[in-house]
């Protein structure tokens, strides 16, 4: 008979455990679309020739520029708690490692019971006491009963199904997602403080052009005024000269502003308290090399954080996904005890009161499947959003990449024509000084000429300022090394 209850047992749980096994399948990784094997590939392109990795400090030359992304790195605020989101991750990813193993606690406990006279534990306690098989110190308190123990008790979940090994393989992609996303945060602050620092490099050169272009007129202004002392030149002309310098001391004045506020923004970045921006007088140049590079975009793109840290999420969402699905089968947990247990105290330490216990359980999910088949929507609706957080990821960065390079080698050509131009118009300057004097050229004509050279020289160091940003979010978008 009792063979038959077990074995009657044995069935109900099987039968439970299949049908906790039916459970829905989880989606496979997805692949990105294709990409083209070449962004940019110049004639004659050799495998010596193919495009590295850039480092940040070759790429980078200005050395008060590496100060300063030295200091970020050092101080700025966004920073360091990006650097604490990370440490988090690294927190779940031990303490999901550590779920694998078994827990032990190590402690003592005292207790006590009065029980009733018609209490099945009363009744037996003095049953007990009355019984002859007992000695006298084996006989129960009957009127207050203690219980003592001091020992270990250790618990460990089997996991059969995988679902705290995918556990801890989310906890570990989502740690390094979120260390590519330090690196990104990283990437993207020093991007802002290039831009910024090159950005007061080019104020700089644009308040030395008009100061030099108001210095030029002032020579031309001189002359105006010696002519209409002796009736050359007319009121007029002194009038038009005196209201252009102005206009150009005005802006003088809006540039010094602009400094400023640019600096303060630099200062605010790195963590500072106001103060000046060491800084040089160049901005930065093409980087000719690597346009003349084959680009190889599986590479390149794959080793950008951004286009990473959406992989590892993707990958993490796909775990969780399968630690939810593990969770509709039969859950498997281990127990055991050891230690010191009596009902007395003066007996408590001999060795007559250790005492163990072994544990065993089998949890079938079958009422509350329910909540878990949400869960599990919930994971692989997480795993979509992930695959399409990337695929979106590797489309902005290719056409990222593409379009800076293509912009790059236009800049140079732009440059290249608006150089000769203002080449051209410093001749022309000098010419009509040369008129004016002669009387083959009027007083309108000589501020034109020096206006159009003034045109110019801003308009090349607006060119050379594009061309710099351009540069800078070109090791960006061709995931540079930062060490």
């Amino acid at each position: 008979m009792k063979r038959s209850n077990l074995r009657n047992i044995g069935y109900g749980m099987a039968v439970l455990s299949l049908v906790s096994c039916t459970v829905p399948k989880v989606t496979e990784l997805k692949k990105a679309q294709t990409l083209p094997d070449e962004v940019i590939k110049t004639e004659n392109t050799s495998d010596a020739d193919r495009f590295q990795q850039i480092n940040l400090k070759a790429y980078f030359t200005d050395p008060y520029l590496l100060d300063l992304f030295e200091k970020v790195v050092k101080a700025n605020p966004d920073f360091q708690i990006a650097q604490q989101r990370v440490e988090i991750a690294n927190s779940f990813l031990q303490r999901s490692k550590m779920d694998l193993l078994p827990s032990l606690e190590i402690g003592a406990s005292a207790s006590g019971d009065r029980y009733g006279k018609y209490t099945m534990e009363g009744v037996g306690n003095y049953d007990t006491n009355l019984s002859p098989n007992i000695t006298e110190d084996q006989k129960i308190n009957r009127d207050f009963t203690p219980n003592y123990w001091l020992g270990a008790r250790s618990s460990w979940e089997i996991d059969a199904w995988g679902k705290l090994k995918n556990k801890k393989l989310a906890a570990q992609k989502k740690y390094l997602a979120s260390a590519e996303g330090l690196l990104l945060l990283q990437v993207e602050l020093f991007t802002d403080i290039a831009n910024l620092y090159y950005q007061l490099v080019a104020l700089d050169n644009r308040l030395a052009i008009y100061q030099k272009n108001y210095n030029l007129q002032q020579r031309a202004f001189e002359i105006v005024l010696a002519q209409r002392e002796v009736g050359k030149a007319t009121e007029l002309a002194v009038q038009q000269f005196k209201a252009q310098n102005n206009n150009w001391l005005a802006e003088i004045e809006h540039i010094k502003v602009e400094i400023v506020t640019v600096e303060q923004a630099i200062t605010t970045l790195t963590g500072s308290y106001g103060g000046g921006v060491k800084r040089g007088n160049l901005l930065m140049p093409t980087n000719m090399d690597v346009l003349n590079k084959s680009i190889n975009v599986e590479s390149v793109i794959h080793s950008r954080p951004d286009v990473a840290a959406n992989y590892y999420v993707l990958e993490a969402s796909q775990a969780d996904a399968k630690a939810a699905r593990a969770a509709f089968y039969p859950k498997i947990d281990l127990g055991a005890s050891f230690g010191l247990n009596s009902f007395s105290a003066g007996n408590f330490f001999r060795p007559s009161s250790l005492a163990g216990q072994l544990l065993g359980g089998l949890m079938v999910p079958v009422f509350n499947k329910g909540q878990l088949k949400h869960d599990f929507k919930v994971a692989g609706k997480e795993q979509e959003i992930a695959f399409l957080n990337y695929q979106k990821s590797i489309t902005t960065a290719f056409n990222e990449l593409q379009s800076i390079l293509k912009q790059t080698k236009i800049y140079e050509r732009m440059l290249q024509l608006k150089s000769e131009e203002v080449g051209f118009l410093d001749r022309g300057v000098e010419v009509s000084n040369d008129l004016y004097l002669t009387g083959y050229a009027n007083y309108f004509e000589l501020i034109n000429s020096q206006k159009s050279k003034l045109t110019a020289e801003l308009d090349l160091l607006q060119f050379q300022h594009q061309n710099t940003r351009n540069n800078v979010l070109l090791f960006k978008a061709l995931g540079g090394k930062l060490d």
